[in-house]
């Protein structure tokens, strides 16, 4: 089964946490499942930003995103070439070290 690192991130998990992961899955939707409270102001339907991650390990081990994810990701803050959309990444048989970025584009957090 394999692995997701989530960085420390300030307000959604400061010190950092490793979690299993089952393949299929999403990192937002492992992120959640874990407590880590990561913006998905869509609803998981690939038309915001607020889910952005960036992989930086394990990157290519995900399903290759489409046309409509990398536009999203163009209007995304703290954009990099490993950058993803947490609701679109499907993880696969390899671990993952995931960042998560200190802003999203969205002012107002949703409160999910």
């Amino acid at each position: 089964m394999p692995q997701i690192i989530f960085l420390p991130h300030a307000e959604l998990c400061p010190e950092g946490v490793a979690v299993e992961a089952k393949t299929g899955e999403t990192v937002l939707d492992v992120a959640l499942r874990c407590g880590i409270s990561i913006e998905h102001a869509c609803e998981k339907s690939c038309a915001c930003t607020t889910c952005h991650v960036i992989v930086r390990e394990g990157f290519r081990s995900l399903n290759p995103s489409d046309e409509l994810e990398d536009d999203m990701l163009d209007k995304a803050w703290g954009l990099e070439p490993d950058s993803r959309l947490g609701c679109q990444a499907r993880i696969a048989d390899e671990d993952l070290v995931v960042e998560i970025p200190k802003y999203t584009v969205n002012m107002v957090s949703e409160g999910h």
